[in-house]
C-alpha cells in the first residue's frame, strides 16, 4: 500500500511539471548539466555592473545630464535639418560631453505618426545622424556616440495621429563608459561622477578677456 501511494505521488508530481516555467525545473537539475537560458548572459553582465558599481555611477551621471542640459531637440515636419533651436541644444549637449571623456553617449530618433512606419524609422535615423554629426563638428569623438538608435513612430510623447513637433524628435542619453579610459579600467566610477565639470569646463568671461575696467582693453 505504502509504494503505490508513493508510485501515486510521484507520477502527480511528473504531470505537474508540465504547468512550472523551464527556468525552475532546470534550477532542479543534476548538478553539472547545461543551463540553457539565453538571459543566463545578460544577468551575469548586469551583476559584473552592480558589483563594479559601473551600472549605479551611470544612472548616476544620467541624472546629472538630465538636470543639466536639455537632452531633447525638435524638428520641423519632414525633416532632419537642425535648426537654430536644435543646434544652441546640441552646443550644451557637447559642452557637458567634453567634461567627461570617460563616458559614451545614444542619440535616439523618433518622429510622428504621420506616414508609414518603415519610412519614420528612416527619418528617425537621419534625425539621429543629424545630431550625431553636429556634435561630431563640436568636438565629440564618433567613438564616444556609442550608437545611433531609431524608434520611428513607435514611442510619442503626444499620443496622436497627426502632426506633433513634440514627437519629432531626437533624445541624447548616457549610455555607459570607455572601457579602455584609465579610471574606468581602474573603476574609479565615483571620480567620474563627482568631477566639478561646471567650474572646469566654464568659459572665460568676455569682460575679463577685454579686461574692461582695468585700462587695459583695446
Amino acid at each position: 500500500m505504502k509504494t503505490q501511494l508513493l508510485g501515486s505521488v510521484a507520477i502527480l508530481a511528473l504531470a505537474g511539471c508540465a504547468s512550472y516555467p523551464a527556468q525552475v525545473l532546470r534550477s532542479y537539475g543534476e548538478a553539472g548539466s547545461i543551463i540553457e537560458s539565453q538571459d543566463f548572459g545578460n544577468s551575469t553582465m548586469q551583476n559584473t555592473q552592480i558589483q563594479s558599481g559601473e551600472r549605479s555611477y551611470a544612472l548616476d551621471l544620467a541624472k546629472k545630464f538630465n538636470k543639466s542640459v536639455p537632452t531633447t531637440i525638435n524638428f520641423a515636419f519632414n525633416s532632419s535639418a537642425l535648426d537654430g533651436s536644435a543646434r544652441a541644444i546640441l552646443d550644451k549637449q557637447a559642452h557637458f560631453i567634453r567634461q567627461f571623456p570617460e563616458v559614451r553617449f545614444r542619440v535616439y530618433g523618433h518622429t510622428d505618426a504621420v506616414g508609414s512606419d518603415a519610412y519614420n524609422r528612416r527619418l528617425g535615423q537621419r534625425r539621429a545622424n543629424a545630431a550625431v554629426r553636429y556634435l561630431v563638428s563640436r568636438g565629440i569623438s564618433r567613438s564616444r556616440l556609442e550608437a545611433v538608435v531609431s524608434f520611428g513612430e513607435t514611442r510619442p510623447v503626444v499620443v496622436t495621429d497627426g502632426p506633433e513637433v513634440k514627437n519629432r524628435r531626437t533624445v541624447t542619453q548616457v549610455s555607459g563608459f570607455v572601457k579602455e579610459h584609465p579610471i574606468v579600467i581602474d573603476g574609479k566610477y565615483a571620480e567620474v561622477i563627482h568631477r566639478e565639470y561646471l567650474v572646469s569646463g566654464e568659459p572665460v568671461s568676455n569682460l575679463t578677456d577685454l579686461n574692461i575696467g582695468t585700462g587695459t582693453g583695446e
